[in-house]
């Protein structure tokens, strides 16, 4: 599936950066470009046309499917078809779609960072919840006995004065 098209290329917007390069059709009456003399960069023509069979179709060769609920991973198949998670879909709900679409073997187009969201387990929470209480009672306790020793040697302070 590779391409021999030309990057078609806006009329003189090599030229001058406030003209982007977006295709558009030259209309000069003496245009160089719009008479397509050689030098110049290829206008946009029926011939340049892509295959009715792979038009449309994902870079690696599949159809596309924007998928908004889990459920709609059970009607596509992966050999077929690519994944591609709706913008609007949170977090939490493409993290399990994410997960769904691995066990069924579906390549997702816009997965994101998927090292830095790992999917967060049931069990897991539990557990970091115990650890954090147990952190902050040592922490508590120890501040308890700062507090003692400050208070024991203020009064003697007092005294001395």
């Amino acid at each position: 599936m590779t391409s021999s098209k030309p990057d078609f290329k806006r009329q003189e917007s090599w030229r001058y950066k406030r003209v982007a390069e977006n295709w558009r059709r030259p209309r000069g009456v003496t245009s160089k470009m719009r008479k397509e003399e050689s030098g110049f960069p290829s206008k946009v023509k029926v011939g340049y046309g892509t295959d009715a069979q792979t038009r449309g179709l994902h870079p690696r060769g599949l159809a596309e499917r924007l998928v908004y609920r889990v459920t709609d991973l059970e009607s596509i198949d992966p050999a077929i078809h690519i994944v591609r998670i709706f913008h609007g879909v949170g977090e939490r709900k493409r993290l399990t779609i994410i997960a769904k679409a691995k066990e069924r073997n579906f390549h997702v187009a816009n997965p994101g960072k998927e090292e830095s969201r790992p999917v967060p387990e049931a069990s897991e929470k539990p557990g970091l919840a115990i650890d954090a209480t147990e952190s902050s009672a040592g922490d508590s306790e120890g501040e308890v006995e700062a507090a003692k020793v400050n208070e024991e040697s203020s009064p003697e302070k007092e005294d001395s004065e």
